[in-house]
């Protein structure tokens, strides 16, 4: 998703959704590859989340939303804006107030009133309320692959709400904010900052240590309701899995076996180990309901990753039907869209990209833009005009620290949009890539973007000799479907499937 942002007053940071936010000016570091950005909580707990690869990104002037920000009355609602808004799925709602109705009454505040929100965006995550609100992403529900997993992200996050980990945690990090600032003042500021790195890894154990408990809490929680207490367990191990595709296909590394002191949740390696662990403390395998089949009924048909109103990708295209302009993206980049730009790497991560829009004067002319200062190393003499596919731009070259940049800007409308792209050694080759990128920015006809479909789960039953091959070649996934199949149905690569047995599949 792109939004619209000013470029007057740009601040020292750029804030992907609600991620914390990362100094990022070209004055400042040319450090940056684009990396793709899973959406943070603000507020509640982030549970079940993704274990998140570091952000990087282009060093640029951050752009900053425009209008009006969401209401701030109700913690519901702003959480709610700030993941995409409400995604309405009647059947899937119902039964997930179902499940909650089975856990309230067997957990350990059972006169607690809960209600579940889906959030409308293809992240993995899941969280709470000191209200008992519950929020869970549709991301999350394509993952699952049975009531009980659901059920136990759920009961973990009611775990939370009944053991108060918020406000706990809250008090905790008051407490070490004015020991901090006592520290500062009457000791050395060596001695400070030692202080407050403890107090950093004291929130951050206390913080993981919540976790477990809850891991735990929701085990006990799941199996005294009647269903599989082993439900937590292969979602977890479905979430790491789901978490190493994800940078193997940005070409990141994965650090889930080495653990992060100061990280606030553990590994999913170690949380799999815990839920097991807790699982055979309460039975063997094969005890208490899975309801898959009850679960995948109920899933059927929800939207899958992109929601087109948004922007969308299919492989290196973006097609924005709601602000009506498409470009492809350079042979080899894997795209992520986010709520401020469209990020890519390449080469694991030699190369990068970013696409964002800005708004300028109409009278200010796209050279006299290029050149006005909000990137560092602008090279003068490489500023030329151009007219792409009747678009007014302007493109240019610029080096700041190790990086070279190539850089257009595109009058579309009221907006500008900059499409920039980052490479430490700017080959002809790769320039003629970058270009012919920059070439591809077109409007996107009104019947194109009414055609638009977003892709969705559809649950099909396997025939007989059928194998993982032959149902993941009907994934509408350009980018390892076998992999994404497998993962979306917890299967390991042994090819058979049973006959009869339901499997998801990503379609359009």
């Amino acid at each position: 998703m792109i939004v619209q942002c000013t470029e007057e007053t740009p601040s020292d940071d750029l804030s992907v959704s609600d991620a914390p936010s990362r100094p990022c000016l070209v004055r400042r570091a040319a450090r940056a590859l684009v990396a793709a950005v899973a959406v943070l909580c603000v507020a509640g707990c982030i549970s079940f989340d993704h274990e998140k690869p570091q952000e990087a990104s282009i060093p640029l002037p951050p752009p900053r939303i425009s209008g009006p920000e969401p209401s701030q009355s109700s913690e519901h609602k702003r959480l709610v804006a700030l993941f995409g808004g409400e995604y309405h799925a009647p059947t899937c709602e119902r039964y997930l107030n179902e499940i909650l109705a089975k856990l309230a009454p067997v957990s350990d505040n059972p006169g607690e009133t809960y209600r579940v929100t889906i959030l409308n965006t293809p992240v993995v995550n899941a969280f709470a309320l000191p209200s008992g609100n519950l929020y869970i992403t549709r991301g999350l529900l394509s993952l699952a692959n049975d009531g009980s997993e659901v059920a136990a992200v759920m009961a973990h996050e009611i775990a939370h709400v009944a053991q108060r980990h918020a406000s706990q945690r809250a008090e905790l990090e008051k407490r070490s904010e004015v020991i901090s600032k006592a520290a500062s003042v009457i000791q050395n500021r060596e001695k400070g900052e030692e202080v407050q790195a403890n107090a950093r890894l004291t929130i951050a154990s206390f913080s993981r240590q919540q976790e477990f408990e809850a891991d735990q809490i929701g085990v006990r929680v799941i199996a005294h309701a009647g269903f599989d207490p082993y439900g937590a367990t292969r979602f977890l191990a479905s979430l790491g899995r789901s978490t190493a595709l994800r940078a193997a296909v940005l070409g990141q590394s994965t650090s889930n076996e080495r653990l992060d002191m100061m990280a606030t949740h553990p590994s999913t390696p170690e949380r799999v180990q815990e839920t097991l662990a807790a699982a055979r403390q309460i039975a063997a395998p094969g005890i208490g309901e899975t309801a898959r089949s009850t679960y995948l009924a109920a899933i059927d048909g929800i939207t899958y990753g992109d929601d087109p109103s948004e922007g969308f990708i299919r492989g290196r295209r973006f097609l924005h039907p709601k602000l009506g302009f498409a470009f492809v993206a350079p042979e080899g980049f894997v795209l992520e869209n986010t709520a401020r730009a469209v990020l890519g790497t390449a080469n694991g991560g030699v190369e990068a990209m970013r696409v964002d829009s800005v708004r300028i004067p109409a009278a200010t002319g796209l050279e006299e833009y290029l050149a006005s200062g909000w990137i560092d190393g602008l090279q003068q003499g490489s500023i030329e005009s151009l007219m792409i596919n009747g678009l007014q731009a302007a493109t240019a070259t610029a080096r700041g620290g190790e990086w070279t940049f190539r850089l257009a800007a595109i009058r579309f409308g009221t907006d500008v949009y900059r499409l920039i792209f980052a490479t430490r050694t700017l080959t002809p080759e790769r320039d003629q890539r970058y270009r012919e990128a920059i070439d591809s920015f077109r409007r996107v006809p009104s019947e194109e973007a009414a055609g638009v479909r977003p892709l969705r789960l559809s649950v099909v039953s396997a025939g007989d000799g059928d194998q993982t091959e032959k149902l993941a070649s009907r994934m509408a996934v350009t980018d390892r479907p076998l992999e994404t199949f497998l993962i979306l149905n917890g299967l390991e690569h042994d090819g058979q499937l049973k006959a009869g047995e339901k499997y998801k599949l990503v379609v359009e």
